[in-house]
Protein backbone atom coordinates (compact mmCIF):
# COMPACT_ATOMS: atom_id res chain seq x y z
CA UNK A 1 0.00 0.00 0.00
CA UNK A 2 2.79 2.06 0.86
CA UNK A 3 4.61 1.62 -2.56
CA UNK A 4 1.41 2.37 -4.46
CA UNK A 5 0.72 6.26 -2.86
CA UNK A 6 5.16 6.80 -4.60
CA UNK A 7 3.91 5.50 -7.84
CA UNK A 8 1.11 8.24 -7.77
CA UNK A 9 2.59 10.91 -6.42
CA UNK A 10 5.51 10.46 -8.95
CA UNK A 11 2.99 10.24 -11.64
CA UNK A 12 1.26 13.29 -10.81
CA UNK A 13 4.82 15.10 -10.50
CA UNK A 14 5.50 13.90 -14.29
CA UNK A 15 2.62 14.76 -15.37
CA UNK A 16 2.81 18.34 -14.16
CA UNK A 17 6.23 18.70 -15.58
CA UNK A 18 5.08 17.67 -19.11
CA UNK A 19 2.12 20.47 -19.43
CA UNK A 20 4.33 23.35 -17.75
CA UNK A 21 6.96 22.01 -20.52
CA UNK A 22 4.17 22.04 -23.30
CA UNK A 23 2.51 25.29 -21.92
CA UNK A 24 5.83 26.80 -22.29
CA UNK A 25 7.20 25.85 -25.46
CA UNK A 26 3.13 27.03 -26.69
CA UNK A 27 4.01 30.70 -25.36
CA UNK A 28 7.74 31.15 -26.55
CA UNK A 29 8.96 31.64 -29.48
CA UNK A 30 10.90 28.92 -30.37
CA UNK A 31 7.69 26.80 -30.44
CA UNK A 32 5.60 25.86 -33.46
CA UNK A 33 3.38 28.84 -33.84
CA UNK A 34 6.69 30.97 -34.54
CA UNK A 35 6.43 29.06 -38.00
CA UNK A 36 3.48 30.39 -38.73
CA UNK A 37 3.50 33.67 -40.97
CA UNK A 38 3.43 37.54 -38.64
CA UNK A 39 0.15 38.93 -39.01
CA UNK A 40 0.40 42.45 -40.29
CA UNK A 41 1.03 45.70 -37.70
CA UNK A 42 -1.77 47.32 -39.69
CA UNK A 43 -4.06 47.42 -42.91
CA UNK A 44 -3.73 47.80 -46.09
CA UNK A 45 -6.10 50.69 -47.62
CA UNK A 46 -6.70 52.77 -50.39
CA UNK A 47 -4.87 55.90 -50.18
CA UNK A 48 -7.99 58.41 -51.16
CA UNK A 49 -10.10 56.85 -48.18
CA UNK A 50 -8.77 57.67 -44.90
CA UNK A 51 -10.31 55.37 -42.04
CA UNK A 52 -10.01 58.45 -39.51
CA UNK A 53 -9.02 62.12 -40.54
CA UNK A 54 -5.26 62.37 -40.11
CA UNK A 55 -3.65 64.81 -37.99
CA UNK A 56 -1.74 67.60 -40.33
CA UNK A 57 2.16 66.80 -40.79
CA UNK A 58 3.46 70.22 -40.30
CA UNK A 59 6.86 69.64 -42.34
CA UNK A 60 10.14 67.14 -42.16
CA UNK A 61 10.15 66.26 -38.58
CA UNK A 62 13.26 67.41 -36.96
CA UNK A 63 15.04 64.77 -34.68
CA UNK A 64 12.30 62.88 -33.27
CA UNK A 65 12.59 60.89 -29.94
CA UNK A 66 13.88 57.64 -31.81
CA UNK A 67 10.88 55.80 -30.68
CA UNK A 68 7.61 57.83 -32.07
CA UNK A 69 7.52 57.75 -35.71
CA UNK A 70 6.74 61.46 -37.29
CA UNK A 71 5.36 62.74 -40.17
CA UNK A 72 8.70 62.90 -42.90
CA UNK A 73 10.66 60.46 -40.95
CA UNK A 74 12.33 57.11 -42.74
CA UNK A 75 11.73 54.15 -40.46
CA UNK A 76 12.05 50.45 -40.42
CA UNK A 77 8.83 48.98 -39.89
CA UNK A 78 6.24 45.75 -39.83
CA UNK A 79 4.57 46.56 -43.35
CA UNK A 80 1.48 44.60 -44.17
CA UNK A 81 1.19 42.82 -47.43
CA UNK A 82 -0.67 44.65 -49.86
CA UNK A 83 -2.37 41.47 -51.26
CA UNK A 84 -3.11 38.90 -48.39
CA UNK A 85 -2.46 38.30 -44.27
CA UNK A 86 0.98 38.56 -43.33
CA UNK A 87 3.79 41.57 -43.00
CA UNK A 88 7.58 42.31 -43.69
CA UNK A 89 9.95 44.53 -42.23
CA UNK A 90 10.48 47.13 -44.67
CA UNK A 91 11.88 50.82 -44.75
CA UNK A 92 8.25 53.20 -45.51
CA UNK A 93 7.83 56.96 -45.07
CA UNK A 94 5.60 58.23 -42.73
CA UNK A 95 3.42 60.31 -43.99
CA UNK A 96 0.81 60.58 -40.91
CA UNK A 97 0.42 59.42 -37.59
CA UNK A 98 -3.05 59.54 -35.83
CA UNK A 99 -5.10 58.30 -33.09
CA UNK A 100 -4.28 58.23 -29.44
CA UNK A 101 -2.76 55.86 -26.69
CA UNK A 102 -2.47 51.86 -28.48
CA UNK A 103 -4.91 52.52 -31.27
CA UNK A 104 -2.22 54.82 -32.76
CA UNK A 105 -1.04 54.31 -36.60
CA UNK A 106 0.59 55.88 -39.17
CA UNK A 107 0.16 56.13 -42.74
CA UNK A 108 2.89 55.33 -44.85
CA UNK A 109 4.24 54.76 -48.08
CA UNK A 110 6.51 52.05 -48.48
CA UNK A 111 10.28 52.40 -49.74
CA UNK A 112 11.49 49.34 -52.20
CA UNK A 113 14.88 48.54 -53.53
CA UNK A 114 13.26 47.42 -56.71
CA UNK A 115 11.94 49.86 -59.77
CA UNK A 116 8.43 49.27 -60.81
CA UNK A 117 8.21 51.25 -64.09
CA UNK A 118 5.13 50.12 -64.42
CA UNK A 119 3.59 51.37 -60.89
CA UNK A 120 2.41 54.89 -61.11
CA UNK A 121 3.70 57.53 -58.17
CA UNK A 122 7.13 55.96 -57.96
CA UNK A 123 9.75 58.26 -56.53
CA UNK A 124 13.58 57.35 -56.77
CA UNK A 125 15.76 58.11 -53.40
CA UNK A 126 19.18 58.54 -53.33
CA UNK A 127 21.25 55.68 -52.42
CA UNK A 128 21.37 55.14 -48.86
CA UNK A 129 18.15 56.80 -48.00
CA UNK A 130 16.83 53.60 -45.90
CA UNK A 131 20.44 53.03 -44.49
CA UNK A 132 20.84 49.72 -44.97
CA UNK A 133 25.05 48.53 -45.01
CA UNK A 134 24.93 48.46 -48.98
CA UNK A 135 23.51 51.86 -49.57
CA UNK A 136 21.29 50.61 -52.43
CA UNK A 137 19.20 53.29 -54.04
CA UNK A 138 15.58 52.74 -53.15
CA UNK A 139 12.41 53.95 -54.64
CA UNK A 140 9.40 55.40 -52.52
CA UNK A 141 5.85 53.55 -53.61
CA UNK A 142 2.81 56.53 -53.28
CA UNK A 143 0.26 54.64 -55.34
CA UNK A 144 -0.79 52.51 -52.35
CA UNK A 145 -0.56 53.45 -48.71
CA UNK A 146 -0.48 51.21 -45.77
CA UNK A 147 -1.44 51.65 -42.80
CA UNK A 148 0.75 50.43 -39.87
CA UNK A 149 0.38 50.64 -35.49
CA UNK A 150 3.04 52.19 -33.62
CA UNK A 151 3.94 49.43 -32.46
CA UNK A 152 5.39 47.93 -35.47
CA UNK A 153 8.00 50.51 -36.29
CA UNK A 154 11.26 49.03 -35.28
CA UNK A 155 14.08 51.72 -36.15
CA UNK A 156 14.46 55.23 -37.00
CA UNK A 157 16.80 56.38 -40.21
CA UNK A 158 16.23 60.32 -40.23
CA UNK A 159 13.77 62.57 -41.95
CA UNK A 160 13.68 62.36 -45.90
CA UNK A 161 14.74 66.54 -47.14
CA UNK A 162 12.01 69.22 -47.47
CA UNK A 163 11.60 68.96 -51.37
CA UNK A 164 11.06 65.52 -50.78
CA UNK A 165 8.34 65.79 -48.59
CA UNK A 166 6.67 68.96 -50.21
CA UNK A 167 6.07 66.19 -52.86
CA UNK A 168 4.27 63.34 -50.99
CA UNK A 169 3.20 65.59 -47.74
CA UNK A 170 -0.59 65.90 -48.87
CA UNK A 171 -0.53 61.81 -49.40
CA UNK A 172 -1.41 60.84 -45.46
CA UNK A 173 -3.92 63.29 -45.23
CA UNK A 174 -6.47 61.79 -47.12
Amino acid sequence: MDMFWWVALVAVVLLALVAAVVDGRGRSDRGPRSRRPRQPEGSTRPPSRPSRPAEKPSGPAGRGDGRTPRAGEVWWADVPYEDGPGSKDRPCLVLSVRGRGRGRTAVVAKITSKHHEERPGVIALPAGTVGDQRGRQSFLETDELREVRIGGFRRRVGAVDAELWERVRGLGAG
